[in-house]
């Protein structure tokens, strides 16, 4: 009898763990280190760079960026998310359809102190409704610097 309620106290551990995987790799929006193997994958898996989904025109990736950028501050302003003073590396992922797959990110040592799980989860409801201007037949990527408030101009306007 304690051998069965071992076994499957064991069993119960173990679907927990993978429910628990699975959790982390469907999230949206996460810290760079929290999911390597699935960061990983999504590397691999958007190969295609914004640069040459624009053609590579540098002003016309800037512009994509600047925009999405905006969006994300503007998304932040319509919660009432305080994004100010928030600065970051990001990866955005996104797939042929220009929906975003995934946003992984970093934050720069000059950046707020802040509850980055909040940050994830706000990241992660963004991904879930933005829909960017552009498309491919690959899935692409972005890394790059983000910084809140957004104090950039568009390539046309210079």
């Amino acid at each position: 009898m304690r051998f069965i309620f071992s076994y499957i106290l064991v069993l119960l551990v173990a679907i927990s763990s993978i429910a628990q995987s699975d959790t982390q790799v469907s999230e949206r929006a996460f810290l760079i280190g929290e999911n390597e193997e699935h960061f990983e994958l999504l590397v691999t898996e958007h190969s295609e760079q914004l640069l040459n989904v624009c053609n590579n025109s540098m002003d016309k990736a800037y512009d994509a960026w600047v925009n999405l950028l905006k969006d994300l501050e503007g998304f932040a302003e319509d919660r009432n998310f305080d994004l100010k003073g928030t600065k970051i590396w990001i990866n955005v992922f996104w797939n042929t359809d220009g929906s975003i797959r995934n946003i992984v990110y970093y934050p720069k040592p000059n950046s707020k102190n802040m509850d980055f799980s909040l940050l994830s989860s706000f990241l992660a409801d963004f991904v879930a409704s933005y829909q960017f201007a552009l498309t491919n037949d690959k899935p692409f990527s972005h890394y790059g610097s983000a910084s809140f408030p957004t104090f950039y101009s568009f390539a046309q306007e210079k």
